[in-house]
């Protein structure tokens, strides 16, 4: 792997977004190296939230809140406990309550990611223009963080086939298929199965993704690019496994 940023070609044609979403996939080192040129992020963008409606969509289609909820309490054991602890009514009024609001959340989930990629831009933009003295602008973070959050789609797609093919017993949307290493443990350890869960195949992916991207739009070597990334990443999963650990 090189460690100085790649250029293209001069004689390199302009790529349309829907080409830099292929090679993306095919050839990042192409695909980011021609956010030099135009940083617009509107068709990523798009496939990210038809995405995550179309997961969701055909989840409560194919397996229904109630069951998904019921999934999400079993690992919530404190949860549960105080569920356990009401009258019978008031159990189902606040089953009820707690189904609308997952339902109103998992097709609004979309805005959450939205908004998400555009905080981890600005900490990414932080980081290399104070701390390494590049010249990246908002824009190009975001669409770095836009692109390179495409194995979702993969993933997403995957999930739909999972569910069709009606292996949901379990289904939560945090852990929708066994793509990661929370399987090795059990999902009562709370912060080390919240820990493994995030060490998820599409992740690494996207990281890996993110740490070329930034190569290829500054002078940044390649290897720093990703202790970078990477370093992010585990100081955000650990704090939210901790808090998820803390409350579940």
């Amino acid at each position: 792997m090189s460690s100085a940023a790649p250029t293209l070609p001069a004689d390199q044609p302009p790529l349309s977004e829907v080409e830099r979403v292929v090679d993306t996939f095919l050839a990042p080192t192409k695909a980011f190296t021609d956010l030099r040129r135009s940083s617009n992020w509107l068709v990523p963008a798009v496939l990210l939230i038809l995405s995550s409606l179309l997961v969701v969509w055909v989840a409560d289609m194919k397996i229904g809140f109630p069951k998904i909820v019921d999934n999400q309490f079993a690992l919530q054991p404190k949860a549960t406990e105080r569920l356990d602890k009401l009258s019978p009514e008031d159990r189902a009024k606040q089953m009820e309550a707690v189904i609308k609001f997952n339902r109103i959340i998992a097709y609004c989930f979309w805005i959450i990611v939205l908004v998400y990629l555009i905080i981890v831009a600005a900490v990414l933009l932080g980081t290399f223009n104070f701390g390494m003295g590049t010249e990246l602008t908002f824009n190009q973070c975001i669409a770095v963080c836009m692109y390179t959050s495409l194995p979702g789609v993969i993933k997403g797609l995957l999930t739909v086939l999972v569910i069709f093919l009606g292996a949901t017993g379990n289904f939560t949307f945090q852990n929708p298929i066994a793509s990661n290493l929370g399987g090795l443990v059990d999902p009562s350890s709370h912060f080390l199965y919240a820990l493994l869960t995030s060490i998820d195949v599409f992740t690494i992916w996207t990281l890996v993704l993110a740490g070329i991207a930034f190569s290829c739009l500054t002078k940044v070597k390649r290897e720093t690019c990703m202790a970078v990334i990477f370093g992010w990443w585990l100081v955000f999963i650990l704090a939210l496994s901790g808090i998820g650990a803390a409350f579940s």
